[in-house]
C-alpha cells in the first residue's frame, strides 16, 4: 500500500524542514526571530482553531496568552530551575481552566456581542496583572531561570530552545490537523458553516463551541508560557487588545480556515515588521513603522481575499479565465469568417 502526499501536505513538510535546517546557516540574530516568530504561529494557531474552525471572532485571546506566560513565572522557583515537565502543563491549563469560564459565558453571546464580551474579559485580566502587585504592575516580572528536563533539555541554550519551540509547533500543528479530520472537527465545520441546520439535526452545538474555545486557549497559553521561557520576562502588554488583534491579523493574512494559513501569516506578520522597521531600508520613516505595516496589510487583504495561502488558486482562477477569453474570441472570429 503506497501512501500519497497532497500538495498541502507537502508543503507543510517542506516548511517544517527548512525549520529545522535553518540554524545550520543563521546566526544568532536570525535564530532567536525565527524562535518568536515560531511562538506567533503556535499563537496563530490556538486562533484559528476557533475563527477558522468554528466561525468564533475571539477578540480576547491575548489574555491566554499573558496567562500561560505569567504562570511560568509566577511558579517558578527563585532559587533553581524548575522542571518542563509540570511547568508547561500547569501554565496551559491555566490558560485552559480561563477559556472554559470565558467560553461557558461569552459563549451564550453571538456576532459583535461574542467579540466584546471575550474583549471584555480580556481586559480584566489584563488589569489584575497591570493595577496589583502580582504581575509586577506596569513594569513586569523575570523569570529567574529557564526550566529543564533533567540533563537532556536545557532551554538556557539558544539552539535546545529553538528546537524545544520547533517541537511544541509540529506537535501541535499535527494535533489540530486530527483534530480537524476528526468528527469533532467536522461538527465544528459544520457549526461553522450553518449552526442552525446542526442544531436542526439533532447536535448540541454549545459544548463542541466550549470545548473548542478551551482547547484554543490551552494552545495560547502554551505559546504564552514558552514565550516567556525565551525572553524571561512579562509584562502586561502581553494580554492588552492590540496583542488579540495583530494574531487576527496573522491569520486574516495568511487565509483562514487554513492551519497552514496560520503558519504564513505568522511569519508573513514577522516579516512585514522586521522589514518597515529597518532602518537602512526606510531611515528616519523606520519609526513610523505602524503605518507602514498598516498599509501593507491593507493591500494584501485587498489584492488577496483568501489570504496567501490562496494566492496559487487566484493564479491559477486568473490562467483559466484567461484561456477561457481567447477560446471564446476564437470562436467569435471563427464564426464571423
Amino acid at each position: 500500500m503506497t501512501t500519497q502526499f497532497t500538495p498541502k501536505a507537502v508543503f507543510v513538510l517542506a516548511v517544517f524542514t527548512l525549520l529545522a535546517l535553518y540554524p545550520l546557516a543563521a546566526g544568532s540574530f536570525g535564530i532567536d526571530l525565527v524562535s518568536k516568530t515560531m511562538i506567533f504561529a503556535l499563537f496563530a494557531l490556538s486562533l484559528e482553531l476557533l475563527v477558522g474552525g468554528a466561525g468564533l471572532v475571539c477578540f480576547g485571546h491575548a489574555a491566554f496568552f499573558g496567562i500561560g506566560a505569567y504562570a511560568v513565572v509566577l511558579m517558578s522557583p527563585p532559587d533553581g530551575p524548575a522542571s518542563l515537565l509540570w511547568l508547561l502543563p500547569v501554565a496551559s491549563l491555566a490558560a485552559a481552566l480561563y477559556a472554559l469560564v470565558v467560553g461557558a459565558l461569552s459563549l451564550r453571546t453571538k456576532g459583535v456581542y461574542f467579540i466584546m464580551v471575550t474583549l471584555a474579559f480580556a481586559q480584566m485580566a489584563y488589569y489584575v496583572v497591570h493595577d496589583t502587585p502580582l504581575g509586577g504592575g506596569t513594569d513586569g516580572i523575570y523569570l529567574g531561570s529557564k526550566p529543564v528536563l533533567g540533563r537532556l533539555i536545557d532551554l538556557d541554550k539558544p539552539l535546545v530552545l529553538y528546537g524545544f519551540i520547533l517541537a511544541v509547533l509540529a506537535g501541535a500543528f499535527g494535533f489540530l490537523a486530527l483534530l480537524s479530520r476528526s468528527r469533532f472537527g467536522r461538527a465544528l465545520a459544520g457549526i461553522r458553516v450553518n449552526e442552525q441546520r446542526m442544531r436542526a439535526t439533532g447536535f448540541a452545538t454549545y459544548p463542541y463551541k466550549l470545548a473548542a474555545f478551551t482547547v484554543s486557549g490551552g494552545i495560547a497559553g502554551l505559546a504564552g508560557a514558552l514565550f516567556a521561557i525565551k525572553d524571561g520576562f512579562v509584562n502586561p502588554e502581553l494580554m492588552s487588545w492590540h496583542f488579540s488583534g495583530a494574531v487576527l491579523i496573522m491569520i486574516i493574512l495568511g487565509g483562514i480556515g487554513h492551519l497552514r494559513g496560520a503558519l504564513i501569516g505568522a511569519f508573513a506578520f514577522a516579516l512585514l515588521q522586521e522589514l518597515f522597521q529597518s532602518a537602512a531600508i526606510f531611515g528616519n520613516f523606520a519609526k513610523h513603522w505602524h503605518l507602514g505595516l498598516g498599509l501593507a496589510i491593507i493591500v494584501s487583504v485587498a489584492l488577496l481575499p483568501r489570504g496567501l495561502v490562496g494566492l496559487p488558486g487566484q493564479w491559477r482562477e486568473r490562467r483559466v479565465g484567461r484561456a477561457s477569453r481567447r477560446a471564446d474570441v476564437a470562436e467569435v472570429a471563427a464564426g464571423q469568417s
